[in-house]
C-alpha cells in the first residue's frame, strides 16, 4: 500500500482516502507574474508524480489548482506590494494581461514537461464571492476582527498555530522574512489579512465590493476557498513546495478548520527546494532560470524531468549544468537501450511482468521513492525476458514517470534506420540524381528541376554540395 510522509504529522503514513478509491488533491498554482523557473517546476513535476501514480492505483482523482491573480504580497505577509501590480508595471501592461500571459506560459512548461493539467484550474479573481462568505463567518464566529480598515484572522483564538514545525513564538521574524514592516492594525504578530480595504499601495488594480469597503482577499483565504468549493470540506491530500509551509499552508489550516470547525485536510505533501550552488533559486533575487533558457541550450525538457526524478522530493537537490548534462547522457543512453528492443509478435510473458511490476509498485508505495522507480526500469532491461514483455513493462511504468521511454525510442529507431538508409544511399534515388546531373550536363534545366520537384513532392530534399548531390529524406 502507499505510504507518504505527511509533513503535518512529520511521519511516514499509509495513505488511506476520506471515500474509499476516491481522492481529492489540491495543488497551490503559480502566482502568474513571471515565469515559472525550473525550482517552481520540479515542485510542479513531483505533483504530477502523484497524481499519476494515485491513478495509476486505481484511485478516481480530483485534483484542483489555483491560479494567483491578485492578492500574493510581495513578503508573503500582510504588508509589501502585490506582485501582480508590480509585475504589471514593470512590463508596462494590466494585471490581468499579465495575468494571461504567464498562465498561458506556465502551462506550456507543463506540456513541455509531460505535467498532466488538473482536472479544475481556477483564477483567484473568480470566486470574490467565496471569499467573503468565508470571512463573513469568521467575523462572525469570532476568528477575525476589522482594524484600520482590513480584516485580519485571530491567531489568539487557536490552541495550536505553528502545526508544521512547532516554532517558538519569539523565534520568528514580524514577517515571513527580516525587512518586512510590522503592522501595526494587528492584535497580534501572527495575525494576518483576510481581506484588504485599506493599503499603502494606491494603485492596487484589481479591487471589488464588500461588506468592508472596496478591496481585494489576502493571498492565503484564495486557497482554502477554491478548494472547498471544487473538493467540498474535507480534503485527502494538500500538495505545494516546502517554503509554502509557513506562513501559507499554516493560514490556510488556520482559517479552514476555523470556518469548518473540524479537521481539513488529512496529508500534506511538501516537495523540497531546487538549489543552485549559491544557493535557492529565487524570483525574489533574480537569478533563477526557466525551461526557456534549457531549451536555448540544447536540453529537451524530459531530460529536466528525468533530472528531477532521479532525486526523491523530500530532498534538496541541487542544479548545475554538469549535472544536467550527466542526466542528458544517462536519458539518451537508457532511450538507445530501449531503441534497441524488437517487441515483434511476441506474447506478454504474464508471469515476468507482474513480477518486474511489483518492484516497480514496491519503489512507488516507498513514499514515492522516483529513484528506484527508475532502478527498476534499468532491472527491466538487464532481466532475461522477452522483448516484447520488457518494452509492456516499460510502457507501464511511464504511465507514471512519463519519460516518453517508448516513445522517443521508436523515434530513435526511426531516425537510426533512416540514417543508415542515407548512408548506403537508396538506388532508386542515386538513380533519379545521376539523371538530374546528365540533364544539367546538357543544359536542359527545366528536366533537372522537374527531377528535383518530383523527389520533393516524396518527401526528398536534393542539397548541392561542392562535392555533388546528396539528399534528406524528411520524416513525417
Amino acid at each position: 500500500m502507499l505510504e507518504l510522509y505527511n509533513s503535518l504529522s512529520r511521519t511516514r503514513e499509509t495513505f488511506k482516502p476520506i471515500n474509499e478509491g476516491r481522492v481529492g488533491m489540491y495543488t497551490c498554482g503559480p502566482t502568474v507574474y513571471h515565469f515559472a523557473h525550473i525550482g517552481n517546476l520540479r515542485t510542479y513535476i513531483m505533483e504530477d508524480v502523484l497524481d499519476r501514480y494515485l491513478r495509476y492505483s486505481g484511485y478516481d482523482v480530483k485534483r484542483v489548482m489555483n491560479i494567483t491573480d491578485v492578492g500574493h504580497l510581495s513578503g508573503d505577509s500582510d504588508d509589501g506590494e502585490d506582485k501582480m501590480v508590480a509585475g504589471a508595471r514593470r512590463e508596462h501592461k494590466t494585471v490581468l494581461e499579465i495575468a494571461k500571459f504567464y498562465t498561458d506560459a506556465f502551462f506550456e512548461d507543463c506540456k513541455k514537461l509531460n505535467i498532466r493539467r488538473p482536472d479544475v484550474v481556477e483564477p483567484a479573481t473568480h470566486c470574490i464571492g467565496e471569499y467573503i462568505r468565508i470571512i463573513k463567518k469568521l467575523l462572525d464566529t469570532g476568528y477575525a476582527y476589522v482594524s484600520d480598515g482590513n480584516v485580519y484572522f485571530d491567531t489568539s483564538k487557536l490552541g495550536e498555530y505553528y502545526v508544521f514545525n512547532r516554532q517558538n513564538e519569539e523565534d520568528l521574524a514580524v514577517g515571513v522574512r527580516e525587512g518586512v514592516e510590522e503592522d501595526k492594525a494587528k492584535h497580534n504578530k501572527t495575525d494576518f489579512v483576510l481581506w484588504f480595504t485599506k493599503s499603502k499601495f494606491e494603485d492596487q488594480e484589481l479591487k471589488w465590493n464588500s461588506p468592508w469597503g472596496v478591496g481585494y482577499p489576502g493571498w492565503h483565504i484564495e486557497c482554502s476557498a477554491i478548494s472547498i468549493k471544487h473538493i467540498g470540506e474535507y480534503l485527502d491530500i494538500h500538495c505545494g513546495g516546502i517554503d509554502n509551509a509557513f506562513p501559507h499552508h499554516t493560514n490556510e489550516i488556520a482559517q479552514s478548520e476555523s470556518y469548518l470547525a473540524h479537521k481539513w485536510c488529512n496529508y500534506w505533501f511538501h516537495v523540497l527546494h531546487l538549489n543552485t550552488t549559491s544557493g535557492k533559486m529565487s524570483k525574489s533575487t533574480g537569478e533563477f532560470l526557466i525551461l526557456k533558457t534549457l531549451e536555448d541550450k540544447g536540453y529537451a525538457p524530459v531530460v529536466y524531468r528525468f533530472f528531477c526524478l532521479q532525486s526523491h522530493y523530500r530532498k534538496s537537490l541541487v542544479f548545475s549544468y554538469e549535472a544536467l548534462d550527466n542526466a542528458r547522457g544517462a536519458y539518451d543512453k537508457l532511450i538507445s537501450r530501449i531503441a534497441q528492443l524488437d517487441g515483434g509478435a511476441n506474447e506478454v510473458d504474464a508471469a515476468s511482468f507482474d513480477a518486474y511490476k511489483a518492484r516497480f509498485v514496491e519503489a512507488m508505495d516507498s513514499d514515492l521513492n522516483t529513484s528506484l522507480a527508475i532502478t527498476a526500469v534499468y532491472d527491466v532491461l538487464k532481466a532475461d525476458i522477452d522483448d516484447a514483455t520488457k518494452l509492456a513493462l516499460l510502457d507501464d511504468f511511464d504511465r507514471v514517470l512519463c519519460l516518453d521511454l517508448c516513445k522517443n525510442a521508436s523515434a530513435k529507431r526511426a531516425a537510426d534506420a533512416l540514417a543508415q538508409q542515407q548512408k548506403s544511399g537508396d538506388p532508386e534515388i542515386l538513380a533519379a540524381i545521376e539523371r538530374r546531373a546528365e540533364a544539367k550536363r546538357n543544359r536542359d534545366f527545366a528536366l533537372a528541376d522537374a527531377i528535383r520537384d518530383e523527389l520533393a513532392t516524396r518527401g526528398i530534399t536534393l542539397i548541392d554540395t561542392k562535392n555533388g548531390t546528396e539528399y534528406r529524406i524528411e520524416q513525417k
